[in-house]
């Protein structure tokens, strides 16, 4: 919602009137000084949408005010051009409406296009929450970070690094939509609240890796060639792409880290296909070095990447991970009832790759149980499952 600065206003007086905390109206306003706002200036005030309201007979603002649990002032401020002793019957005022429900329907197909429209109305409600695009697919979708908090301790959560797993992008987004539900009703996640973690912890999240290949699996194929032809080709002619984990070249991004990756080249398949398939070189592929760009830029404490499926957490690679990873794996694992695995045969994965070279905390988690892609009937189990690691990845 945005507003327009009078007389007298400030970010705290707004904080005071809408009930929203002052730092998320400072941050929501990143190019405006607090101590340098003049009259008529926009502000951005997080948490509140504009809805229009048709001036009834015996109406006033105090009225109007009392029925939507508001000060009278808020529906000054945001109706400066009308005269609230004239109001005239049928016309229309703007009404302040702070938002108490979530934006995010995540139990549905959820494609490329309705993340993108989804964080695009975040954005509009929750503007202290920042977007980047840190490249662009093969098919031109953007692959988007969206940080959320402003302390020292830095968390990153991502999903869809596996195309027939895109049930972890809404389950990310679902669990986004309430955090930033919480921070501006300040209520609790679970009994936890959670306005302290914005100060504490930036949370970067990319909540989908791989839009081309999510679309593929969900929309069928794409428009563009060559892309149209090779995957039919890759797929053995079959229009199901339910199978189909890799990127829209057929190259397996959780395969593609400089981490033992001449391994994985030897034993995995040699050509483009639906699975598996390490790429020619490590981060050969726009969206796999966008992710290593991405880490290195940020320099992350731990980063927790969302897989399906198995219900299990994997946490080591090569003994390189520090031995505090073991504690945080375990109050996953009790909030959860995921189960721990230490190492795995498996080499070349984002967290292998973050271990290795940072030696700090990295997890694969593994959400569900089931043959992926997991049906959405298993959605709301899964996202039960799967708040208390969220919450764990940031108080830990």
């Amino acid at each position: 919602m945005k507003v327009y600065l009078r007389q007298g206003d400030s970010f705290w007086y707004y904080s005071q009137l809408f009930q929203i905390p002052l730092n998320l109206i400072s941050d929501s306003n990143p190019t405006l000084n607090p101590q340098q706002i003049m009259i008529g200036q926009e502000v951005a005030i997080p948490g509140f949408i504009l809805e229009p309201y048709q001036i009834q007979s015996g109406d006033t603002f105090y009225k109007i005010a009392e029925k939507y649990n508001l000060h009278v002032d808020s529906l000054m401020l945001v109706n400066q051009r009308v005269n609230p002793n004239a109001l005239q019957v049928g016309s229309y005022i703007q009404v302040p409406v702070r938002v108490v429900q979530p934006i995010v329907n995540g139990n549905r197909p959820y494609n490329s296009e309705i993340m993108m429209d989804e964080i695009n109305q975040l954005l509009e409600i929750y503007p202290f929450m920042k977007k980047g695009a840190l490249t662009e697919t093969y098919l031109e979708n953007p692959v988007i970070e969206l940080q959320v908090g402003t302390g020292d301790k830095k968390v990153h959560w991502n999903g869809s690094f596996h195309a027939n797993e895109w049930i972890t992008t809404p389950i990310i987004m679902t669990f986004l939509n309430d955090y930033l539900l919480a921070l501006t009703n300040q209520s609790s996640i679970r009994g936890i609240n959670m306005l302290p973690f914005y100060s504490q912890v930036l949370l970067s999240i990319v909540p989908m890796v791989n839009p081309d290949g999510v679309d593929l699996v969900i929309n069928g194929l794409p428009e563009k060639e060559p892309y149209r032809s090779s995957v039919l080709e890759m797929n053995d002619g079959s229009m199901d792409f339910s199978g189909w984990k890799a990127n829209i070249r057929g190259v397996d991004l959780n395969n593609q880290f400089p981490a033992q990756w001449e391994i994985e080249k030897e034993r995995k398949p040699q050509a483009p296909g639906p699975r598996d398939y390490p790429g020619p070189s490590p981060l050969s592929e726009a969206e796999s070095l966008a992710m290593a760009n991405l880490t290195r830029k940020r320099d992350f404490d731990w980063v927790l990447a969302f897989h399906t499926q198995g219900e299990v957490i994997y946490w080591g690679f090569m003994n390189l991970e520090p031995p505090y990873a073991e504690t945080i794996v375990n109050e996953f694992s009790r909030v959860s009832g995921y189960v721990p695995i230490m190492t795995v045969d498996s080499y070349a994965g984002y967290k292998d790759w973050f271990i290795q070279d940072w030696q700090r905390p990295g997890y694969t988690v593994e959400l569900g149980k089931g043959v992926n892609p997991l049906p959405l009937s298993q959605f709301d189990e899964i996202y039960e499952e799967t708040i208390g690691i969220f919450l764990a990845s940031m108080y830990m």
